[in-house]
């Protein structure tokens, strides 16, 4: 942040003051869709500070999700009132589960109106979105805005980080402030030394730990001391169950493969481990009711996460508290010399089924992963295609895939979006599902005006592919509303700005997808694959 030198001497405008703010905190992209409620805070906008517009308000919080998950900076959100706020809760859940750091602001009617409660004004609008943002405000007064946005910055960014909000009335922006002081916070906590200790030793003393490496390990970019760990503990490590980045190598001979969301998939692929090590995840995330014998039958199980509500909901183990940086750093010296220890067995790469029509995933899958470069990003949004993206499109780790935390759809269309503007000149794949994609296909408007280097690939099996699967899990015959027939997303891309093909036949697979990965803008992919139902809830190895 730049020094505070003399402002505190000069009085600006709220609207003057909260543009200094931004740029305090490096704020260098404003994500918003702007109405009458935000205009006195819009006019004149600054030219140092890039106003990224989204056609509906759930498009815009998952352009700024992605571009916080991408750069590790907090951002800042602009939406219209109370309606423009319903509107992005969806994917502000999705921002909670994803803990990005993200500062949201909604318009508020003027403050002389609200007693008379006028049009697009929100009662209790600091109410309105918790519970899922860390915290939040309405300034008692005008001068405190610029003061509480900074309240909402820091908040976000301390760990466990996540979204805070912030209610403005429209004839605040206008009114006089002094510029709050700037201040810094630092937000990483070391181990408790004891504790880690412990761990080291309890992982020298077992004959077959096992890690589960979860999503916070790749946002806090400590993939690099994940893999220093796991290879000098000769551990086998799994992707923790719905785990939305790739924070180990899944080609590396140690990575074993990813856990179920069931309580009994889970407890048969752990089953031979003695010590079980989660770092950056819960203990553990289900989706499926079921008995986990793991849990009952005494396998010691320790936590590292940075999140103290994860570590007191944990089902059985031990927990330390610490950021990852920290906790991986002091638990790598901890570790004693394992050298002799049988390296855990590498995972059974699949065969690659044949190509045919109609189009297997599998087969669409690992030909796209042939296909894009070796530093494309891959965001995903395909439910029903998981498992097959899990076993043939191997991500490297860092920096390489992302997907939303929530279990809630619209969010990887647009968070694509914010993904290209973090990382310029990388080829982004976004990946999704043919209903996932009518949530926030808005989202290519933006892509297209911006010229981004997206290639949006739709797994189109004219469906909602994992409610087929929920169905014959649970042995529900026959429910409406999961076909989806007579969606052209060739001509929803063109009708937004972005020229789009469509695959039908296996044997224009390889030119369409080439063609769309070497595009200089976005281009979307409308690729017919067949209907056949996954098992959401194996696990591959």
């Amino acid at each position: 942040m730049p020094e505070n030198h003399s402002m505190n001497s000069k009085v600006l405008t709220v609207r003057e003051a909260t543009l200094g703010v931004l740029r305090s905190f490096g704020v260098d992209r404003v994500f918003g869709n702007p109405g009458s409620t935000e205009l006195a805070f819009l006019h004149d906008w600054p030219d140092d500070i890039d106003y990224v517009l989204g056609l509906q308000e759930g498009c815009v919080i998952g352009m700024a999700d992605g571009y916080a998950q991408a750069t590790g900076r907090a951002t800042f959100v602009n939406l219209h009132s109370a309606a423009g706020l319903g509107h992005a809760l969806g994917n502000l859940f999705t921002a909670f589960r994803n803990k990005t750091p993200m500062v949201v602001t909604a318009g508020q009617q003027a403050r002389s109106l609200l007693r008379m409660r006028p049009y697009l004004f929100a009662e209790d609008a600091e109410q309105f979105p918790k519970p899922y943002v860390k915290w939040s405000s309405e300034p008692a007064r005008a001068e405190d805005v610029p003061a509480a946005i900074v309240q909402a910055f820091l908040t976000a960014m301390q760990h466990p980080r996540g979204p805070t909000f912030v209610s403005i009335p429209s004839d605040d922006w206008a009114r006089p402030a002094s510029p709050p002081p700037v201040r810094r916070i630092a937000t990483e906590f070391a181990p408790d030394a004891a504790a880690i200790i412990r761990l080291g030793a309890a992982i020298g003393a077992a004959k077959r730990p096992a890690f589960v490496v979860g999503p916070e390990v790749d946002r806090n970019g400590c993939v690099e001391a994940m893999v220093a760990v796991a290879e000098r503990a000769r551990a086998a490590v799994w992707a923790s169950p719905m785990s939305s980045r790739a924070s180990f190598p899944e080609l590396h001979p140690q990575f074993a493969g990813f856990l179920p969301a069931a309580p009994g998939g889970l407890a048969r692929a752990l089953r031979g481990a003695d010590l079980i090590v989660v770092v950056g995840a819960p203990v553990f995330t289900f989706h499926v009711e079921g008995q986990c014998e793991l849990l009952d039958d005494g396998t010691p199980v320790w936590q590292i996460t940075d999140d103290p509500t994860e570590a007191a909901s944990a089902a059985v183990g031990d927990t330390i508290i610490s950021t990852l940086p920290k906790a991986l750093v002091a638990l790598r010296s901890a570790l004693p010399d394992v050298a002799q220890r049988e390296a855990p067995a590498a995972r059974t790469r699949p065969a690659v089924p044949s190509a045919k029509n109609p189009i297997p995933p599998a087969y669409a899958l690992s030909r796209l992963s042939e296909l894009m470069p070796r530093d494309a990003i891959v965001v995903e949004e395909a439910p029903p295609h998981r498992p097959a993206i899990q076993q043939f499109l191997p991500r490297p780790g860092a920096d390489s895939f992302y997907t939303m935390a929530s279990g809630g759809l619209g969010y990887s269309l647009p968070a694509s979006v914010g993904v290209a503007l973090a990382r310029p000149g990388r080829r982004i794949v976004g990946l999704i599902g043919d209903g996932s994609a009518m949530y926030c296909v808005q989202a290519i408007w933006t892509a297209a005006q911006r010229k981004l280097p997206i290639t949006f690939v739709v797994m189109n099996n004219s469906g909602y592919g994992a409610m087929r699967a929920f169905s014959q899990l649970i042995q529900a015959h026959r429910p409406p509303g999961i076909v989806l027939p007579g969606l052209d997303f060739v001509a929803l891309a063109k009708g937004l700005g972005c020229p789009g093909r469509r695959v039908t036949d296996v044997d224009d697979l390889d030119r369409i997808l080439t063609e769309a990965l070497a595009s200089h803008g976005p281009m979307l992919v409308d690729l017919a694959v067949d209907d056949a139902t996954t098992d959401l809830f194996s696990h591959s190895r």
